[in-house]
């Protein structure tokens, strides 16, 4: 008989999603470590968010 393991689920928001997307394009096509393209990613998707949706 097995042992019943426990798994853990991490659930991300779309928001969540977004920047680590964004984030892993920086790391990958920069020289910056992962803190730091996270703080970018944050910086440039609230740059994108404020753009009005007409104009995007």
């Amino acid at each position: 008989m097995s042992t019943p393991t426990a798994t853990t689920t991490t659930i991300r928001s779309r928001y969540e999603e977004r920047v680590h997307l964004v984030s892993e394009a920086l790391t990958s096509n920069t020289k910056l470590d992962k803190k730091a393209a996270a703080k970018v990613a944050v910086q440039i998707l609230h740059a994108i968010d404020t753009i009005p949706e007409k104009v995007r």
